[in-house]
């Protein structure tokens, strides 16, 4: 969560002093929010896009340390593994242009940190996995130099104390260990944050979590890995297991520290209670400052010891607590893959947020289940436009199969309508959504163009050749800045 670790190494002490902090930050957090004016303000947008460095044959460029140096754009973070980074882009007010502003800066900072890949012989990729990506490229030393990470992993180990066991099916099957953390810097995505009042988190909360499968369905663009084809969008499974720190093939009975989540919430503190009671600490690196003490003074605590713990519980939707501003409240969207063009992540932004708007107005028990939400997700990670979705069509209506691209296109207007409803102009909404429906249209998502060039690559090579190949011709593509429904089909 941006704070920083400096220590690998932590005694059991530490951990319960830890944990007794977590309880203190539970009860300032449950103090500011009983306050009428806490986190009060205008709804803004912004985003984190990750992105892989590759070399001149489309493998894996492990050299992000050398890439920030050279390019000096504050923006930039390191991420994982040495072939990751990371930019933080701005937030702006989401009345108005906001899409349009967020591609722009988008392409900036693309153009930026290409500049400084081409002087380490190197490209960037907006790629939901880097599908040329070899078990070498995973391996302990790839990981970026950081206590942070070194921190993180030794904590997961601490935990689990037995490699972690990858098990994904897809048109292929992957089953391979791995003794560190590495395989989760392999999944790089598109996360949106978006700033709420307190009063509605719940709604907008539980509306974006009930929105994400079908956007989802419409946005894969993961479907290799390790030279397999799993799920159209594998980075789910992947990110699931690469960090599971539970014991054993069932874990104890403990949960994944990656959920799509538990039911329909009621309001934002239980996100951060459910993640201090269900998980255990991996970094108990403690504040100078007690958190009831700052309340007492009458100024904003930072919470760091929860604002750590939740940055090591990757839900796939997150309640973030910010100190900025007087404190606020956002919502981190995670499941969108980074890719395949700008136009296209833009417009899965506009799709998730709109529908979600759309749909906090509506009674929670219009929602449907909690079960069928969950159901929904991974169905549409794992066959992405191809699966059976089940939906409320109108508020009352009972649930009902659909197919997700149908779906997506009957939900499309939904979502210019919530645009619109919150001050988005509508000269914006059009293009971005008719993004959105020409893809679900044609079918020709992110990853169904990634196996779709495979296969003709693979007419003339073998699989590594061809995803080599495949993946020069997505790189080429992506930064002609058209959308993948407007790309040509196969891999010259």
């Amino acid at each position: 969560m941006g704070i920083e670790v400096e220590r690998t190494e932590f005694g059991e002490d530490e951990y319960r002093r830890f944990e007794g902090r977590l309880g203190e930050c539970l009860e300032a957090l449950a103090s500011m929010l009983a306050r009428p004016s806490f986190g009060v303000g205008e709804t803004t947008v912004g985003a984190e896009l990750e992105v892989s460095l590759i070399d001149a044959d489309a493998r894996a460029l492990h050299r992000n340390h050398e890439v920030l140096a050279a390019s000096g754009d504050s923006r930039l973070t390191l991420e994982l593994d040495r072939f990751n980074l990371e930019s933080n882009l701005q937030y702006g007010a989401l009345e108005g242009r906001p899409f349009s502003a967020l591609a722009d800066e988008c392409r900036f900072t693309l153009a930026d940190m290409n500049r400084a890949a081409a002087g380490q012989g190197g490209r960037v990729a907006c790629i939901g996995i880097l599908p040329t990506l070899r078990e070498s490229d995973l391996a302990a030393d790839t990981m970026t130099d950081s206590p942070r990470y070194r921190a993180l992993s030794e904590g997961l180990r601490r935990l689990r104390q037995e490699p972690f066991d990858f098990d994904i099916n897809g048109l292929d099957t992957l089953r391979v260990q791995s003794d560190d953390v590495t395989f989760e810097g392999a999944a790089t995505s598109f996360q949106i944050h978006l700033r709420v009042d307190p009063a509605a988190f719940a709604a907008t909360y539980n509306a974006i979590q009930l929105a994400t499968a079908p956007v989802l369905a419409v946005a894969g663009n993961s479907p290799v890995f390790l030279g397999r084809r799993l799920w159209q969008e594998t980075r789910i499974a992947l990110f699931k297991q690469a960090v599971d720190s539970r014991r054993g093939r069932h874990g104890s009975g403990l949960e994944p520290r990656v959920s799509f989540g538990h039911r329909w919430i009621e309001g934002p503190l239980e996100l951060f209670e459910h993640n201090v009671r269900a998980h255990r600490p991996l970094l108990p690196v403690m504040d100078e400052e007690p958190p009831a003490e700052c309340l007492r003074a009458g100024r904003i605590p930072r919470l760091r010891e929860l604002r750590l713990h939740q940055g090591t519980v990757w839900s796939w939707n997150r309640a973030i607590f910010d100190p900025t501003g007087g404190g606020h409240l956002r919502i981190e969207m995670r499941a969108l893959p980074s890719g395949p063009s700008v136009p296209d992540m833009v417009a899965n932004a506009a799709f998730h947020l709109g529908l979600a708007f759309a749909l906090a107005g509506r009674k929670e028990g219009d929602h449907g289940s909690f079960e069928a939400a969950h159901r929904n997700f991974y169905r549409a990670a794992r066959e992405g436009l191809d699966a059976e979705l089940t939906w409320a069509s109108e508020p009352g209506a009972p649930p009902a199969p659909f197919s997700a691209q149908a779906l997506v296109e009957q939900l499309l207007p939904l979502a210019q309508v919530g645009l619109e409803q919150m001050g988005v102009e509508p000269e914006e909404v059009a293009p971005l959504l008719a993004t959105v429906e020409r893809r679900s249209r044609t079918g020709r998502t992110g990853a169904a163009w990634q196996l779709g060039a495979l296969a003709a690559a693979e007419a003339r090579d073998d699989r590594w050749r061809a995803l080599e190949r495949m993946m020069q011709r997505y790189v080429e593509l992506q930064r002609s800045g058209e959308p993948v429904d407007r790309w040509p089909e196969g891999c010259p």
